[in-house]
């Protein structure tokens, strides 16, 4: 006898992933940066717990920022956090715009200079 599986199969997800939106947003993000010349490289890590976007100055480093989603703390401190190059968390929240902001004003400093 055969045994029926729905595929993909029900309950939690696999993997965590971004939504076309959010990717969008770190990516434009990143551009801008590329574009001032602060980053070089980027990399992404689907996982079962996380989804993380990495930006590295140069590609033999470690990260600059990390740009964490977490699911399951979406009903505590936020899904969304900014990671710094020491491991530190920056900025947490529930959106991921002002997650972002610290790395926004850098930007805007990097382009008045």
């Amino acid at each position: 006898m055969s045994n029926i599986l729905p595929f993909p199969p029900a309950g939690k997800p696999s993997q965590v992933g971004f939504d076309r939106v959010e990717l969008m947003r770190i990516l434009d993000l990143y551009g801008r940066m590329v574009a001032a010349g602060n980053w070089k490289d980027y990399a992404i890590d689907f996982g079962k717990d996380a989804a993380v976007f990495s930006c590295f100055r140069r590609a033999a480093e470690r990260p600059e920022y990390r740009i964490e989603k977490r699911p399951a703390l979406r009903q505590r401190q936020g899904m969304w956090a900014l990671v710094g190059e020491g491991g530190a968390v920056l900025k947490r929240g529930h959106e991921l715009v002002p997650v972002l902001a610290p790395v926004e004003r850098k930007l805007m400093k990097l382009v008045g200079n």
